[in-house]
Order: structure tokens, then C-alpha cells, then sequence
């Protein structure tokens, strides 16, 4: 070799090894750079120790189900690496990072490759990599050298994470930030939203989905048709990386590509799923709270953003019932109100003129959305109300599902008034505890809560509590007789303006009748004569006391229920009687915990005795008749029944307690009843008192609220986990008023008394 090319030779072996070298000085420099924060700011140690993510406040059942969350940007509640199924971790570890168990947050091996390849061959990124660009990095710059300086700074959060966590610290950390979009932020919302369950109960098939969204979860996302095919392609790579890692046989891998895609869709927004009304509710509930018990450092809890555990007392079994009851008779029920609308050229309001009407239209349109935005927006009336008259497309509310429509605001105002609203709430006496809570018949497109928000006419469902205080304080019976004739109070004796001289229902009178069969028959004359003997101020009084919160006056016309009160107020009112005359506050809320599961705050229910548990006992006994011979018969009936009357005939053969009412012209639709471990009350009307049925066949209590309770009575009924009891009311020891009274006359009556059920007098 001459000696030219020996000092060639020698040059370019000096070159050689100074660009190596130069360039690992360079890589090292930039490390040190990043490492130093001088390519920008790195987390803290203490901020690697405790990542800050928003969580999401999660609402759990009292039988241990996430009913709901509360959350702004990200539905995110975060797991432990215990409940994340095996198969969904090597379906992960396959596809995402084959040496993820080998590396220490950089795979230079993957790194050579996709330099070599210029990134075709599949990229190098890390799961840790992943999760420092889900912490702590912003999303990818299109400028070139900001997405590599960007890159560098992964890398080097990417090491300090692999020092500071376990790699199943790390996979956990990374399926827990991950969003999947449709409100799944993280991998316990992405199970339940995409197949509604727990993590820890994914099938393989399942998991291979959730780990196909990794690459690209709007891509690949099996929710949206645009994208089905390419989810169920991006799910089949996964199987075959399952098997190149040895995780799955082939026989699995063909097998498992062979299935359909298949997903369970369950919305987790503030308006899908179970108790949306009551969350609502909730939600203002825990706010309060929260300004008033600070943390420790003083800042007030964020129910969006801190990750509270809220304990409610709904049953999630009972609150499922309750909404499908409703379901089920209201949307049956609204094909007859249409029915019968055809031919009301004010449809649906009945009893006002078109000037009226326009009142009615006007308030909505000032109460909606719509107005208020534009009014703070400075627009004038003028532009308001070309808007408002100007068709646009819109989504609205069918018992078919959302549609798409073009209509004006003016119109969908009107459109929305045609459907009736109806209510639900169910407690359990003895606790206090609300275990169902159903405002409305659709959250998405009617907010009103007709459970606790509302207060309409009670109607014939107040007279219990008249019966009630003449047998505390008269001991009377079911037995006693009083005539069924007009009767009048004068003026004078409650400073009244007019004598009062109620009617009963076609001005039937005539004879005497029990209690039992008057209370039956919501006989009214009788009712007036019995709050004439103990007087309207004491009924208020055991009203107030066994629940009742909404200030009245008390005069006589309460009997008959002439007053607006909530669906809550009465149902809790009624479990006094099935609590042997012991009043429990109603209770929502067990328990609050903090995202580390310390308790802040335990609640217990307030008691006190309303009644005797005699006086309890022969209400009830009263009650009870109104479900064997009155207008509540027909949740034993057998005989047939208009097809309005959903899910007939009920067949029930238990002891239940209740009482229907129905205020004037039909506006409101009430039932309470009561078992003695539940009791539920059930109310149904329009949106306005002008909206309602013609007749009482329809449009009563019996046939608008007493198929809800007769519905979802059955369902708990037929869930044996529920418990709910069948046994009869428990009759003290030392029962001094009879009530064993016409037993030989009500077999003689009952079937006649049924076929009149339809005329009872329900006002």
C-alpha cells in the first residue's frame, strides 16, 4: 500500500470515528440540554411522583355500580393494574411495544429500524413514551425541528419514568390517560362506553379493540360506521402480533379473525343512562357541599376535576325498573293523547282560548336556550322573533328515537307541548333512602324534574292524611259509618269567603259508608266531614310533620288535595305510615370519599314519630282497601282492560297500600302505593294543567300513574335480589281499633265494586 493511500486510509478512519463520536457527544449534549430544561421546561420530581390529571367524580349505586360522572373535558377514572384483564395487557404489550419489558423507556432497536426506514417500517415510540406524551408533553408540532426538540424531551420523561414506576405502574398510568373520544378517557370509561362493563371482565376479542384505538382512536374507532371496517382490520393486526409474540396459538388467531365486530355502545354524558335527574340534582347537592368543607389547604373541592366518590342511596337494579316502567306506559300512553288530539284544533291544550295560548308559547319561548342567548347577545325583539318563526334543522324528541326535522322554534315549542311528562320516586321507609328517582320521561329534551323541582295539584292523595288524623285522634275505625250526603262548612268557622259544599263525582250520594269503603271510593262529602271533626289545622300539622315541607294554609279545601306540593314530599310523607308512624328524612347520600378513598363526610338519616304505630297500622289498613274494591283495583284485577292500560292485568296478591288522584279536569294523574319495605309515587300531567285528557277513563290517576308503579313493581318483584317484601303489614300487638269489619259484604260487593272502578270518585 503506498503511503497516499495509507494517509487516506488513515483520514478517513479519523473521520469516521469523529462523526460517531460527534454525533453520540451531540445525542449526549442534547440530552444533557433537555435533561437541564434548556429545550424547555421537564417535570419536577415531584410532579413525575403525582402526574396531574383531571378526574372525573364518579356517583356509585348502593349496590356498587358507577351510575354516573361529573366531568368538563375528560371522563377519566382511574384504575389499578389489578383489575386490568391479562389479555388486554398482552394485546397491548404485542402491538404497542414487543420489548416493552426489555427497554428502560427508549427501544433503540426500534429506533434503528424506523431511522433505517424512515419511518415506514412502523414507529419506534414506547408505551412510556406514550404516556410521558400523554403527561406531560402538548400534542405534536407540525414544525419539523419543535416535533424532534418535542421527541427528545419524551425521550428523556420517558427514562425518568422508567426509574420512577413499575412497568405495570407504567401500563396502568398509560390505559388510564388514553383518550378513546366519545367522552372515554381512559380505559375503565372506554369498557364501559364501547361494551358496558368493567375492565377486568374484557374477553380477548374485546380488549383487541381497545388496543386497535391506540394507533388512532378516531381512525379506528368501531362506533363509527365511517371507520367500522377499518377497526375490525386494525383489531385483526393485533391477534397477529398476539401470535408472533407467542401470547395466542394460530388455531386462536384464525378463529378470533373470523369474528364479527361487535360493541355494546353505552353513552356516558351528563344526559344518557341511569338517574340523569336525579345526577342533576345531585350534582348542585355536592357543589354546596363543597364550598362548605374545603381541603386541608383550604382550595374548595372540584367535582370535575378531583375525583370525589360519591355514595348514593339508588338501587341501579331499581333505578333500571323504573325508567323501563316508564318507558313502557309512557309511550304507549302518548299514542291515545295523540289519538284523541286529532281532532282539537287547539291541540293539546283544552279549557282556553288562542289568547291564552299565546301566553302559554310566549313564556316557553322566553324560558328556552335559544331566547336567553340571544337576548344576551343584545339582539332585539324584532330579530328574536324573526328567529323564532324561521324553519332551521333541529333533532326532537320521538318515542322512536331522536329525529331530524326542519322546524321553526315557534313550532318545536308546540310540538313539545303535546307530550305528557310523568314522574317517579321510590324510598325505602325504614331508611329513609331514595332508591329510584325518575324526573322525567327524557333528560335530553325535558329537564323540568318532576320529582323534587315540581309541584302540582295532589289531589284525592292527600285525603290519607285526613283519615290519618281522625284515627290518632278520634280512634276511629275503618269500620265507622258516616252518611253520603251533601255537607257544608260554613264560612265563619275558618274565616273562609264562601261556605264550602264539595260534590262528590256525578252527585252520587245517598246511605252511609264505612270508612274503609269511602276512602275506597275517595268519596268526598266524607272527607269534609271528617276534617270538620278534627279540624284543617291538625291534619296540616301530621301533613308537616310526617314530610311534608311546602308551606299552606290550612283550611278545608285541603282535603281534597287543593294544593301544589312535589312528588318527593308526598312519597316520603307515605313511607311514614309503612314505618309504623316514624318519620325518616329522606336520604340520597350515604358518603363522600376524596380520589385516595378518605371518607370526608358520612351521612345518617334524621328521625322522629309522627303517628302511633296503631294510628299507622289502620291507615294503612284503609289504604289497603282502595287496592282491593276501590280505584286502585285494578293491580288485582283479572278482567280485561283498555289497551291504554299498559301491562294488564297486574295480578298482584300482596298487601299493598295506596291511593290514586286525579285534580280537576284530568290535569294531574296521581298513584302512591306502598309495600312494607317500599314505597313509590308515581305522578303524570302535562307540561301545562291545560294539557290533559278529556275523560277520567283516561285521563285519571288509575290509568295515567298506576301502571308505572304496577310496572315496575313487577320488575323488583321478579329480581328476588331485591328483597322487596310480599308479607303483610305488621299488626301490633296491642291493636285496640277493629278493622276487620263487612268482610261477608265486601265478597258480595268486590266484583260489582270493580266493574264501577272506571267511575269512582277520584277528585
Amino acid at each position: 500500500m503506498s503511503e497516499k493511500k495509507t494517509v487516506n486510509f488513515r483520514t478517513f478512519v479519523k473521520w469516521f470515528w469523529g462523526l460517531i463520536l460527534g454525533g453520540v457527544l451531540s445525542i449526549c449534549l442534547i440530552f444533557l440540554l433537555a435533561s437541564g430544561g434548556a429545550l424547555g421546561k421537564l417535570p419536577t420530581f415531584e410532579e413525575l411522583e403525582n402526574p396531574k390529571n383531571d378526574l372525573a367524580t364518579e356517583v356509585i349505586s348502593s349496590d356498587g355500580k358507577t351510575i354516573g360522572k361529573y366531568y368538563l373535558k375528560a371522563n377519566r377514572t382511574p384504575i389499578q393494574f389489578k383489575d386490568l384483564p391479562d389479555n388486554l395487557v398482552k394485546a397491548l404489550v404485542a402491538t404497542e411495544d414487543e420489548r416493552f419489558y426489555e427497554h428502560s423507556g427508549i427501544d433503540f432497536r426500534g429506533l434503528a429500524r424506523a431511522v433505517a426506514k424512515f419511518g415506514k417500517g412502523g414507529g419506534a415510540s414506547t408505551i412510556t413514551q406514550q404516556l410521558a406524551k400523554n403527561l406531560f408533553t402538548k400534542r405534536a408540532s407540525s414544525n419539523k425541528i419543535k416535533r424532534i426538540i418535542q421527541k427528545v424531551k419524551e425521550w428523556v420523561i420517558a427514562v425518568r419514568l422508567e426509574r420512577q414506576y413499575t412497568k405495570k405502574e407504567i401500563i396502568t398510568m398509560y390505559l388510564n390517560t388514553q383518550d378513546f373520544i366519545f367522552n372515554a378517557v381512559g380505559i375503565r370509561s372506554a369498557a364501559r362506553i364501547y361494551f358496558g362493563k368493567e375492565p377486568k371482565d374484557l374477553d380477548l376479542q374485546e380488549s383487541a379493540i381497545i388496543v386497535a384505538m391506540l394507533k388512532n382512536p378516531r381512525q379506528f374507532n368501531p362506533n363509527r360506521k365511517i371507520s367500522k371496517k377499518k377497526s375490525l382490520n386494525r383489531r385483526n393486526v393485533v391477534f397477529a402480533q398476539m401470535l408472533k409474540n407467542g401470547f395466542i396459538t394460530q388455531q386462536e388467531k384464525d378463529s378470533l379473525q373470523k369474528l364479527p365486530l361487535k360493541i355494546k355502545y353505552t353513552p356516558e354524558s351528563h344526559s344518557d343512562g341511569l338517574a340523569t335527574y336525579f345526577r342533576e340534582y345531585l350534582k348542585q347537592f355536592v357543589k354546596n357541599w363543597a364550598k362548605n368543607n374545603p381541603k386541608a389547604n383550604g382550595e374548595l373541592y372540584d367535582i370535575y376535576k378531583d375525583g370525589l366518590k360519591i355514595y348514593v342511596t339508588i338501587d341501579s337494579r331499581m333505578q333500571k325498573y323504573a325508567q323501563e316502567a316508564m318507558q313502557e306506559h309512557m309511550a304507549n300512553l302518548q299514542k291515545y293523547f295523540f289519538e284523541e288530539h286529532k281532532k282539537n284544533k287547539n291541540a293539546p291544550f283544552y279549557d282556553i282560548d288562542r289568547n291564552d295560548i299565546g301566553k302559554i308559547i310566549n313564556r316557553a319561548k322566553k324560558n328556552s336556550d335559544r331566547y336567553k342567548r340571544m337576548k344576551a347577545a343584545g339582539k332585539s325583539d324584532k330579530e328574536i322573533e324573526k328567529v323564532f318563526n324561521t324553519k332551521t334543522e333541529m333533532t326532537v324528541f320521538s318515542w322512536k328515537g331522536d329525529k331530524d326535522t326542519l322546524m321553526s322554534p315557534y313550532d318545536s315549542i308546540r310540538y313539545y307541548k303535546h307530550f305528557l311528562r310523568s314522574g317517579l320516586v321510590s324510598i325505602e321507609p325504614q331508611t329513609g333512602h331514595i332508591k329510584a328517582w325518575v324526573g322525567g320521561i327524557n333528560n335530553k329534551h325535558f329537564k323540568y324534574d318532576a320529582v323534587k323541582q315540581q309541584k302540582r295539584q295532589v289531589g284525592s292523595t292527600f285525603k290519607p292524611f285526613v283519615y290519618a288524623t281522625a284515627i290518632n285522634q278520634l280512634k276511629r275505625s275503618p269500620c265507622d259509618k258516616l252518611p253520603n250526603t251533601p255537607y257544608t262548612i260554613p264560612k265563619e268557622k275558618y274565616g273562609m269567603d264562601d261556605d264550602w259544599t264539595p260534590k262528590n263525582a256525578g252527585n252520587k250520594y245517598g246511605g252511609e259508608l264505612t270508612l274503609q269503603r269511602a276512602l275506597a271510593n275517595s268519596v268526598n262529602v266524607i272527607t269534609a266531614r271528617l276534617i270538620d271533626e278534627v279540624t284543617p289545622v291538625n291534619v296540616a300539622r301530621l301533613a308537616k310533620s310526617a314530610g311534608i315541607s311546602t308551606e299552606f294554609q290550612a283550611n278545608p279545601s285541603i282535603a281534597l288535595g287543593a294544593i301544589d306540593l312535589t312528588l318527593l314530599e308526598m312519597t316520603s310523607a307515605y313511607s311514614t305510615f309503612a314505618n309504623k308512624g316514624m318519620r325518616v328524612t329522606p336520604m340520597f347520600i350515604t358518603q363522600i370519599e376524596d380520589k385516595n378513598g378518605t371518607v370526608l363526610e358520612t351521612f345518617v338519616p334524621k328521625t322522629k314519630e309522627v303517628l302511633s304505630e296503631e294510628s299507622s297500622y289502620v291507615a294503612l289498613n284503609l289504604m289497603e282497601g282502595v287496592t282491593k274494591f276501590g280505584s286502585g283495583a285494578r293491580l288485582r284485577s283479572k278482567h280485561i282492560r283498555p289497551k291504554f292500560i299498559t301491562g294488564y292485568p297486574y295480578k298482584f296478591e300482596n298487601a299493598i297500600a295506596g291511593k290514586t288522584g286525579t285534580t280537576q279536569n284530568q290535569s294531574d294523574g296521581w298513584f302512591m302505593g306502598t309495600v312494607p319495605n317500599l314505597t313509590t309515587g308515581v305522578w303524570t300531567g302535562g307540561e301545562d294543567r291545560s294539557i290533559h285528557f278529556i275523560g277520567l277513563d283516561k285521563g285519571g290517576g288509575a290509568s295515567m300513574s298506576l301502571p308505572t308503579w304496577a310496572i315496575f313493581m313487577r320488575k323488583c318483584y321478579a329480581d328476588k335480589s331485591l328483597n322487596v317484601s310480599k308479607a303483610d303489614f305488621d299488626e301490633p300487638e296491642d291493636l285496640s281499633i277493629n278493622v276487620d269489619c263487612r268482610k261477608h259484604e265486601e265478597k258480595k260487593g268486590e266484583k260489582k265494586d270493580e266493574e264501577k272502578v272506571q267511575n269512582a270518585d277520584d277528585f
